[in-house]
């Protein structure tokens, strides 16, 4: 029995799915099939059963899972322990959203870490929304960016935004949105994020909707006069400024959003947790979430859609 097949074994039982066990950890759904029959052959019990309602745990994994739990938060706290010992940089994973991703994750994490006095090691991961507060509540990630969460776990508002529909300022869309053709970035797949939130109050459809590699793609095909798009309002600000997009309303947009910082509970979280919280409460932290810079290119940002990069 490995950390390896107790961490799937707890995704699988938190997510409900070997997709989405596979896509936080960042592996083949194949992987993480072997992991949980190595798990079960070694427990001689199922463990978690598919049925027509979805996964479901058997009276054993439903005694597993909690302990299952404690020990993969047992060795986070293991490989902490080592690393400080040892003098190397405590580790900080962030779960973030795919537009936090491309626009903000890495130039923030580069400030924090310049500007937090701390040996950091620290990364970031796309996740879908339902899968951070997982994530986090089971020490596969120190800190989430993105909505605000609740069981258990510690959200706090860093930064409210306005969520806007874009689209080339010669367009001219009048009528009933849900008719229009919408052009999103890898958010529009997750539909527990803010876009996809948009686009179901709009009553769109799923054919009308075209998913692109990431949101810079998105907004240069919505400028091209191939359809509307869905925009932080600033992270958008130098396309709105050059006039190569306009803000389009709808029923649904403009729309205030807050981005919340989701951690432990402050008495189980790390101290590189505790000072990314204390970080984005800075002036630094703001101006470089007001202004990161204009996004990535689309032939520099290709990652898969919802991947984590930490197993």
């Amino acid at each position: 029995m490995t950390l390896g097949q107790l961490s799937a074994f707890v995704l699988v039982a938190r997510l409900g799915s070997v997709t989405g066990a596979a896509r936080a950890l960042g592996v083949s759904e194949p992987a993480v099939s072997q992991a949980l029959a190595a798990l079960r052959q070694h427990h001689g019990d199922k463990l978690i059963v598919r049925t027509a309602d979805g996964m479901k745990l058997t009276p054993a994994g439903g005694r597993l899972l909690p302990i299952a739990s404690q020990m993969v938060a047992l060795g986070a706290d293991a490989d902490a322990a080592v690393r400080e010992a040892s003098g190397r940089a405590e580790r900080l994973h962030v779960a973030v959203t795919s537009t936090l991703a491309e626009f903000v994750a890495n130039p923030l994490l580069e400030t924090f870490a310049a500007r937090s006095g701390l040996p950091v090691d620290a990364s970031a991961g796309l996740a879908r929304t339902a899968e951070m507060p997982v994530l986090v509540g089971n020490r596969l990630a120190d800190a989430a960016l993105g909505p605000a969460f609740e069981s258990g776990l510690d959200s706090t508002p860093v930064f409210r935004c306005t969520l806007v529909a874009v689209a080339a300022p010669q367009a001219r869309y009048r009528g009933n949105p849900a008719s229009w053709p919408w052009l999103v970035g890898p958010s529009g797949a997750d539909p527990d994020s803010d876009t996809a939130k948009v686009l179901q109050r709009l009553g769109v459809a799923d054919d009308a909707i075209q998913v692109f590699p990431n949101q810079t793609a998105a907004w240069s095909a919505a400028a091209g006069g191939h359809g509307v798009s869905i925009a932080i309002e600033h992270l958008a600000a130098p396309q709105l400024r050059r006039r190569e997009l306009a803000v389009v309303p709808t029923a649904a947009t403009p729309a205030t959003l807050c981005w919340h910082v989701t951690t432990l509970p402050r008495d189980r979280q790390s101290a590189a947790a505790a000072s990314l919280r204390h970080f984005l409460a800075t002036p630094a932290a703001m101006q470089v979430m007001r202004s990161p810079g204009a996004g990535v290119p689309p032939s520099r940002f290709r990652p898969p859609v919802y991947v984590t990069i930490w197993s």
